[in-house]
């Protein structure tokens, strides 16, 4: 089994689309890339920890590779917006691939390359690749909240603007 780390503005909606890949063991909900040990949600929300949302999985490369896991990641964001994910603003809500091997730094610059060159996006690319820091998962009603609170996610989902994005930049890859 393998870890791998992205941000991709509210976590709640970057667990589902990585749960219904085959090989995932698991996906945490959780903050990194601060500066405070076991912050809470509240302590992240307010900007004093430095830390960013993210969601951490634990995969089998052999069944679901890190390239795929890649793919699944850029088609959940905007990537071409640095400074949060749709209205949630802020550097806590920063999209960003944290790698945990000099495999997968290689990967995730490639496929931002690959990204940027393929004309999907008229803006540049925004994400950092970043080297992966203490991951602290978020408490327990963050976990799962796809399935915990099923109307108030797809409310948010759709609210937020990110599921027309998703609908309106990839309604081409299946």
């Amino acid at each position: 089994m393998e870890k791998a780390i992205f941000a991709g503005g509210c976590f709640w909606c970057m667990v589902k689309p990585f749960h219904e890949q085959p090989g995932i063991e698991s996906v945490t909900s959780g903050y990194t890339g601060g500066y405070t040990e076991n912050p809470t949600y509240e302590e992240v929300c307010s900007g004093t920890t430095g830390h960013i949302e993210a969601v951490e999985i634990t995969f089998n490369p052999d069944v679901f590779s890190y390239e795929k896991l890649l793919a699944v990641f850029w088609m959940q964001i905007d990537p071409t917006d640095a400074g949060g994910q749709f209205y949630d603003r802020g550097r806590s809500y920063m999209p960003a691939i944290f790698y945990t091997s000099g495999k997968q730094k290689e990967l995730a610059e490639q496929s931002k390359k690959e990204l940027a060159e393929s004309g999907r996006f008229k803006k540049p690319i925004a994400v950092p690749i970043l080297p992966a820091e203490p991951f602290y998962p978020a408490e327990t009603y963050h976990q799962d909240y796809y399935k915990k609170n099923p109307a108030h996610y797809n409310a948010y989902q759709t609210g937020s603007g990110r599921a027309a994005f998703i609908q309106s930049h990839w309604r081409d890859v299946k």
